[in-house]
Parts: C-alpha cells; structure tokens; sequence
C-alpha cells in the first residue's frame, strides 16, 4: 500500500510516499480502506520525532474510509462508509481502527466531509464538556477560532450549550468565517489588545472558560480575561511553553482551574468512551444540517509536504484534507 513516513525527523520535505505492507486487523479491530485523512498538528510533531506517544511509522491519526475486513464482533459491515481516530498510520491506504471507535459516516457527508470530523470534533467536545464544562449561556473565549478545533467548537458551543462565544483570529477572513459559525464576538488579536476586548464584552466580568491553543504568549492576557471561578483548558503552545515570572497567586486569588490536555495519548478505553457519547449527542445536530464539518482545502496525497506547510504557515480555515483514494 501506498502511505506517508518521514525520511528522518525534520520539516516538510522530509515526507514521502513509501510501499509498505498492508496492516492486518487484530481482534476488536476493523481494517479501513482509507478515501480520506486530515493534517493535525500532531502530524507535525510526529514527522518531526517530538511525539513519545505514537509509535506507528506512518504518519496521521484520523480517517474516513470503507471497511473492507473485519475482526471481531461488530456493528459494521464489509463495505460500510465509517471515519474515526486511529493510532498512527491514517496517511496510509489501508489503516487499522478499533471496532469501538469508529463512527458512521452521515449519509450527506462526502468522504472529504467526513474525514475533516474525528479528531477536531472530538478534542472541541472534550475541552468544551468534558473538561471545561461548559453550561448553558456561559460565555467562552476561543483562540485559533478558524482552526480546525475552533471552527467545531464555535459551533459545539453554540448548539449544545447556547454559549456566548468569543474568539481570536489574527485575519479579517477569519474572524469574518468564526462569525459565519455563530461567534459573537470577534477579535484580531493581532490589533486590538484582546483581553481588553473580552472585558468590553463582558462587562468587566472576563469568561467562565478559555480554549487556549496558544500558550506562553496569552498568558497574561488570559489572565486578565478570565473571571473568578473560571476554567482554563490548555490545548496547544503555538506560542510557546515557557513562561517566565508567573505569579501563581493571581491564580489562587481567582480560583482558576487550569487544565491541560492533549486527545492523542489518551487510552484506547478513554476515546471509545468520548466516541460513543459524541455519537449519541453530537450526530443528531450532523444529520439535521446544525453542524457541519469546515473543510479548507484538499491535496492529493502525492502532494503532503505542500500541505503540511500550508498547515505550518497558518494559512487554513478549518481542515487540510489528504485524498489518499485515487
């Protein structure tokens, strides 16, 4: 089969299409033929060598695809359009999933479509309800809100929490996108000073919950935006991990919560658990047209580094889609 490994670790031009075996499904697991995959920032870290926690070669860890064996007791038929998380090996042609993770591909939803669901979905779902829990007419503060995980959870906020949702962007189409999605308000943080920004909206009162993908940077500003009793979830350091000076008393006095997470190393068992409740709560809003993958822009799978550097120069609105199919 045709896939994506990394030379060495390093940058894009590292990437190239290598034959390998075809995987074979062990017990609880079905073997894909992969149409479709999407570009993470994970798939970075992994083409580089930074991620201790993915042991497969092949770079990628979602798909959309068709099942073409079986191996195990399943809900799924040979044949069956399904997408998910798998561990490793998504820039491939055939790809192995747990039986327990994978979900079916609404019936409206082009393999393209389906492929750009898994990972943002999920990891909004996570942030939003699982961890920060996020209530009904709170207000939450979305960084990177056209990226992949911003654009779902834009809308995961709106629909299932009725939120007041505020987001940064550093580009007018962006923001313009984020409000096209239901964001309330709209920040470049590029030009404005967003923390005074949040304040304006709020009334001097800051957000009951912060998505923040960006790390070292914000952190002041996060800070100064997030009202007493808020929760802060930790998802990415796009603009760095270390942070120099922090008071950790400005955290005890607002009695903040501060969580930090990554989906990817999480157990098998910890993300058939969040798989199954997504499908139950989140697929209804799929099929009625609510919600909707954001799909940015699609290469073929010969053309994975001029993707990843796309992903790399931030140049995307929602996901990068690999045609893997041809």
């Amino acid at each position: 089969m045709r896939c994506v490994v990394a030379k060495k670790p390093g940058g894009a031009d590292q990437l190239e299409v290598v034959e390998l075996p075809k995987p074979i499904p062990a017990s609880g697991e079905l073997l894909i033929r992969v149409h479709t995959t999407a570009l993470n920032r994970t798939d970075i870290l992994m083409r580089e060598g930074k991620t201790g926690y993915v042991s497969n070669p092949i770079i990628g860890v979602e798909i959309a695809g068709t099942v073409v064996e079986i191996n195990g007791v399943s809900p799924f038929s040979i044949g069956d359009k399904v997408m998910g998380l798998v561990n490793g090996g998504g820039y491939a042609e055939y790809v192995v999933m747990p039986i327990d993770r994978a979900m079916k591909i609404p019936e409206s939803f082009t393999f393209e479509e389906a492929a750009a669901i898994p990972e943002v979905y999920l990891t909004a779902y996570q942030t939003l309800i699982w961890i920060g829990k996020l209530q009904e007419h709170e207000t939450v503060l979305i960084h990177a809100g056209a990226s992949g995980v911003g654009t779902a959870a834009i809308q995961l906020a709106k629909k299932l929490c009725k939120a007041k949702v505020i987001v940064t962007a550093g580009a007018i189409e962006k923001l313009d996108f984020c409000q096209s999605l239901g964001a309330d308000v709209i920040i470049n943080y590029k030009e404005q000073a967003f923390d005074q920004e949040v304040l304006r909206a709020t009334n001097g009162q800051g957000v009951d919950l912060i998505l923040d993908f960006i790390g070292a940077d914000f952190w002041a500003k996060n800070l100064t935006s997030i009202k007493v009793d808020g929760r802060w979830v930790l998802i990415g350091v796009l603009g760095g991990a270390q942070i120099e000076k922090v008071n950790l008393f400005e955290i005890m006095m607002k009695r903040i919560q501060l969580t930090g997470t990554l989906l990817t190393p999480r157990s098998d068992e910890y993300k058939s658990r969040i798989t199954n409740e997504f499908i139950s709560t989140v697929t209804p809003y799929f099929e009625r047209g609510e919600v909707f993958s954001v799909v940015d822009k699609i290469y073929p799978l010969e053309q994975v580094a001029e993707a990843h550097k796309r992903m790399e120069d931030n140049l995307n609105i929602g996901k990068i889609i690999l045609q893997v199919k041809k």
